[in-house]
């Protein structure tokens, strides 16, 4: 069982479900939201949504508006760095140009030889205080846990040791997450640490959230683990997959991408 879950777009769902049937795997219908909560970049994963659901579909349009301006930003800060072409760069390594994003601009200053890898050029470029970073204001956390919600969906925290906040206000959000209605928590991902998977189980049981195992896959050589190489749930935890009594027949994990 796997969930494809891709930033702000659900159009790879039909390409995904055609492979995942042909290698035995059952496809999740999912997305990956990008919110902002206190001026953090947040993403909100959807899982089992109906791609139909208009109002997901027009948060999500909106969403991808934005991006186009922003990508505009990001090339004028790299120009005062002196990296020219960027943004035409960018969106040469695009599939769909509605959804450029940092990941397009990274792989184009890879090409150009500012950085070794991707991940490198994150470190280099594009995180607050770096030259190519701008902030942004995404869709409020509000909205993209009712957009989920309202196709149907199961609304989980995707990678929460990747925000740069404090015990505190992890805590904060964790209680607004759940007064909105969310309803899980990634616990093991490929961007957590194998102490971060306790940590994490932990605010899983505190704000009775379920668990869930995200691989944050975004190519090969760009992501910190592969899809199917991340280990189990830590014990105690509530997977949010036990919810999905027409599907888990035999069933042990779930990522998304």
């Amino acid at each position: 069982m796997l969930a494809l879950t891709d930033h702000d777009d659900i159009g790879g769902l039909a390409r995904a479900r055609r492979a995942a049937t042909s290698h035995g795997l059952h496809l999740i219908n999912g997305v990956e939201i990008s919110a902002t909560w206190n001026s953090q970049t947040l993403h909100i994963v959807g899982l089992r949504i109906d791609p139909e659901c208009p109002a997901l579909l027009q948060g999500l349009e909106a969403i991808r508006s934005s991006r186009a301006a922003r990508a505009q930003r990001i090339a004028a800060e790299l120009e005062k760095s002196g990296i020219r072409g960027s943004l035409q760069g960018a969106y040469q390594h695009a599939a769909n140009p509605d959804l450029i994003g940092r990941t397009h601009f990274a792989r184009f200053l890879v090409e150009q030889g500012h950085a070794g890898d991707v991940k490198g050029v994150f470190r280099k470029f594009l995180t607050p205080g770096k030259p190519g970073y701008v902030e942004h204001r995404w869709a409020a956390l509000a909205d993209a846990v009712s957009w989920i919600k309202e196709s149907g969906g199961m609304a989980v925290m995707a990678h929460p040791g990747r925000y740069s906040i404090s015990t505190m206000q992890m805590r904060q959000l964790l209680a607004e997450f759940k007064e909105l209605g969310g309803a899980a928590i990634e616990v093991v991902t490929g961007s957590h640490t194998p102490e971060q998977y306790a940590v994490f189980a932990r605010y899983a049981k505190q704000y009775g959230l379920f668990a869930s195992v995200g691989s944050d896959y975004h190519g090969p050589g760009e992501s910190h683990r592969d899809i199917g190489r991340l280990p189990d749930l830590p014990e105690g935890c509530q997977p949010v997959w036990r919810q999905w009594l027409d599907l888990t027949a035999g069933s042990s994990a779930s990522a998304h991408a």
